[in-house]
Order: structure tokens, then C-alpha cells, then sequence
């Protein structure tokens, strides 16, 4: 049986507990691993290399949990959903009270909520971990939820672990009570959604709209990589574009089926935003358009039908304009998501600290970008004004926002599809608008259901005259 030392455990050796488990290594940690397949820890132990002393492979739960120190703490990087649920279930008999259990996966908040109050007999914190393979390896974006005492026992493991940012701070922070650090990381990932959607369209305008092969397109986004936009997604973008295919020598974009997957946690974001009355249409057009782009057959029939969308440009638009879409595209998403968590602090009495949010999320993870140093400014100054109003960002929409304009514009006549530009637009002019159109919908619903209404004037008469017609 392994000897009582490490000082942290993990279970589930696929990539990403992998991963994780030879960073803690890295760090100096000892650290006890196990996995359901034996063999599985069997090739990660021999695989290890001059990390194998930091590392002991158990063959049972029972081995594994006696070579913890106690009190004990053990991460779970296991699929969302049942299994983490069977392997709470599976542990409980062989920890104590003072025990901690780390849910690392991509949990749903509402399960890190209904864990964290349930009578487990034991420590439990739910842990948002964004950065991929990559990330998890050499430095993660780390969003805790629990406890703050449960967080506080291991947070020097975190910390050591997390990405640095450029001023040496930790990328892995408290987010607040039960759920909290999976719902931020929810948010994350809706927001990431959003991104690769408003590239992916740009993309579709260079390629359909301007004629630009995929070096060019590497090309370009190289270039912006180098500007306002830097950002892991522009950077990978560029290298997407930029590789060949090794089979048949043509670019790689050029050969790989357009249909987008998904895990669900951009559709979780989506929905809810929806339950918190908190908009955020770039986000929802961004699922909306991974949800369409597996329907090939039924879009194949309709191209068939009503011939294909994507018209050539004539002039209309240039790269610069669509990078400068890219930039308000950005900023208006980004100012949605952290309106969400703003919603949702208040929804669940969270306190989230959103200019540390923005400050965790600069390094490590896959929507590291450097404008999360503005916008950590920004919501540090003011964390209950809208992103849009902030000067430094108000002072860039109004330098961007007329070819975002000419973009979505000139997609809508030629048929290119800009989905989550074109819905980040439409909310900007509704945010701008302070005599909207809802007046007519209160209408509406005063004619068909006497719902009442409020009036301008303040009178104290909140139906209309519709009389018989209602």
C-alpha cells in the first residue's frame, strides 16, 4: 500500500487530468493519482519521466485515499454529470468529514449547487479549469467556487499551478460560494463561443466575400494578432489558416467538413441568460450557428433550392473595415458576458468579483486576450457600469462601430452570414436607444390580456381603449 504522503489526489487520467496532474507534479507537489483503468495509470506513471517521484500510482480507491495526507484533498477529472455524482458516491465511505473533494470538470453549476448543499459528510468545491490540454500542462485559468476556508486550504497549489499574467499575478481566484466558479467559467466558455463564432464569420467574408485564399487569411490575422486584437483565438486562427493538409497538400481549412461540435456549455450559457433576463444575443447567435452548421443535409437542400448565399464584394468592404468589426464585435460580447455574472451575483448573492474575473482570465485561458487588461481596469473603476460606457471602451466602439456597420450590412445584401456581429450591433443600438419600441408591445398585451401599462405621463390609468376589440 502507498506510504501516507502526498498532498493532493486526482482522479481521471484522460487528457486533461493528465495534464493537470504533471503540472501539480511539476510544482513540487506529491501527488497521488488513480484512474478506473488500471493500465491507463499504469502508461501515465511510466510516461512521466523525471516527474515520476512527485507521482504515486494507486490501483484502488482504498490505496488511492491512504496515501493522501489527511486532512485530505482530491481533485475529480471525470465527465461532467453521473460519473462525478458515482464517484462522490464511491469515495464517501473512505473520507472523513474534513476531507475535500475538487470538482474540476466542466459541471454545470446548478449540480455544483445541488452538491455543495447536499449532506455529503465532507468538504466540496466546484472549480472552473479553462486553457485546453495546453492550459491544464503548463499553466490553467483556475475559477473557484465553495467555501472560501475549503479554497484557502489549497490555494497555494492553485496559484503555483495557474498561468501567470504579465504582472505576475496568478490567474486562479475564489469566485464566491457553491456554483459560483463553474457558473463564471460557463460564462467563459459562452463568451469563447462567441469569439470563434465572429471569427469564423470573418473569415467567411474574406473567403466568399473578398476571394482570399487561406494564406492570405493567415496572413491577415497574423497581422491583427499584432494589434488590438492579440488574443489566443486570433493567434490560433492564423496558424489554422496557415497549415497544409498532410494527406493532400491543400490547406488544412480547405478540408475539413464544416460542422462545428460542441460539449453544451455555450448552450448552458445561452439558457441561463435567458432565466436571469440577462441579453446576450452574440453568444446566443454564436450556438445558434453551431446548432445550424450540423444540419448539412437540410442546408445542401437549401442551396439547392433558393441557390448558395455567399455573393462576391464589390468594394463595399475592406480587411481594415472587418478588423475594426472584429474590435466592437469583441468589446460588445465581452460586455455582455460580464453584465451576465453582474445579473447573476445579484440572482444567487455571489458578490462575483468581476475585475478579478477579467484579471483570471488573462493568461491561461482560451479567451486570454489583451484588452481583459482595460476591461480589469475598467470594471475595477466601476463594476456596475456596463462595459460599453466606460470611456475607454465607449471611445473605441465609436471608432469601430461604423465598420462593424459596413460589415453587417454589406453581409445582409450579399448573402455572408454574420450571425453574432450582426446581433452584437442590434443590442448596441437598443442599449443607445432611450425611447425603444416596447411601448408597442405593451400595447399588444393590454389589447389581448388587459395586462396593464405604464404611461410617461405618470397617470394613474394603465389600460388602453380597445374596448370590445380586446
Amino acid at each position: 500500500m502507498a506510504m501516507s504522503h502526498a498532498e493532493i489526489g486526482l482522479i481521471g487520467l484522460g487528457t486533461m487530468g493528465a495534464a493537470l496532474a504533471l503540472n501539480i507534479a511539476e510544482k513540487g507537489f506529491p501527488i497521488a493519482v488513480w484512474n478506473r483503468t488500471t493500465s491507463v495509470t499504469d502508461s501515465f506513471f511510466d510516461a512521466a519521466g523525471a516527474l515520476a517521484p512527485k507521482i504515486i500510482p494507486t490501483r484502488s480507491l482504498t490505496e488511492f485515499v491512504s496515501a493522501l495526507k489527511s486532512p485530505r484533498a482530491i481533485i475529480l477529472m471525470v465527465p461532467a454529470g453521473q460519473a462525478v455524482d458515482d464517484q462522490i458516491a464511491a469515495l464517501q465511505p473512505l473520507l472523513n468529514s474534513d476531507d475535500l473533494i475538487i470538482d474540476a470538470g466542466n459541471a454545470n453549476f446548478h449540480d455544483t449547487n445541488r452538491r455543495s448543499s447536499a449532506a455529503l459528510g465532507l468538504r466540496f468545491l466546484g472549480m472552473g479549469v479553462s486553457g485546453g490540454e495546453e492550459g491544464a500542462r503548463h499553466g490553467p485559468s483556475i475559477m473557484g467556487g465553495g467555501a472560501r476556508a475549503d479554497w484557502d486550504r489549497i490555494s497555494h497549489i492553485l496559484t503555483a499551478i495557474a498561468a501567470k499574467a504579465d504582472d505576475g499575478m496568478p490567474c486562479a481566484t475564489w469566485m464566491g460560494e457553491a456554483g459560483a466558479g463553474h457558473f463564471v467559467k460557463a460564462v467563459h466558455n459562452g463568451i469563447e463561443y462567441a469569439d470563434m463564432q465572429m471569427i469564423a464569420e470573418v473569415y467567411g467574408v474574406m473567403r466568399d466575400g473578398l476571394g482570399m485564399d487561406a494564406p492570405a487569411v493567415a496572413t491577415t490575422f497574423a497581422t491583427w494578432n499584432a494589434g488590438p486584437l492579440k488574443s489566443y483565438l486570433i493567434e490560433i486562427s492564423a496558424g489554422v489558416a496557415a497549415a497544409i493538409d498532410p494527406i493532400t497538400g491543400a490547406a488544412m481549412l480547405d478540408v475539413i467538413l464544416d460542422a462545428a461540435g460542441q460539449k453544451g456549455t455555450g448552450r448552458w450559457t445561452a439558457i441561463e441568460a435567458q432565466h436571469l433576463a440577462a441579453p446576450v444575443p452574440v453568444i446566443e447567435a454564436a450556438v445558434m450557428a453551431r446548432n445550424v452548421s450540423a444540419r448539412l443535409g437540410e442546408r445542401a437542400k437549401g442551396e439547392d433550392r433558393f441557390g448558395p448565399a455567399p455573393m462576391r464584394l464589390s468594394g463595399e468592404i475592406t480587411v481594415d473595415d472587418l478588423e475594426q468589426a472584429m474590435i466592437a464585435g469583441k468589446i460588445l460580447c465581452y460586455a455582455q458576458g460580464f453584465a451576465m455574472i453582474s445579473a447573476a451575483s445579484e440572482a444567487f448573492k455571489w458578490a462575483l468579483p468581476l475585475p478579478e474575473i477579467a484579471k483570471v482570465w488573462r493568461a491561461g485561458c482560451i479567451i486570454r486576450s489583451s484588452m481583459l487588461d482595460a476591461m480589469a481596469r475598467a470594471l475595477g473603476e466601476d463594476a456596475g457600469r456596463n462595459l460599453i460606457l466606460a470611456p475607454e471602451f465607449s471611445d473605441r466602439l465609436e471608432e469601430t462601430l461604423p465598420a462593424l456597420r459596413r460589415v453587417v450590412a454589406a453581409g445582409a445584401l450579399n448573402g455572408l452570414a454574420c450571425p453574432a456581429l450582426g446581433a452584437g450591433l442590434s443590442w448596441f443600438d437598443l442599449m443607445r436607444t432611450r425611447r425603444g419600441t416596447a411601448n408597442m408591445i405593451q400595447g399588444q398585451r393590454d389589447f389581448f390580456g388587459a395586462h396593464g401599462f405604464d404611461r410617461l405621463d405618470g397617470a394613474d390609468h394603465h389600460h388602453g381603449p380597445w374596448g370590445s376589440h380586446a
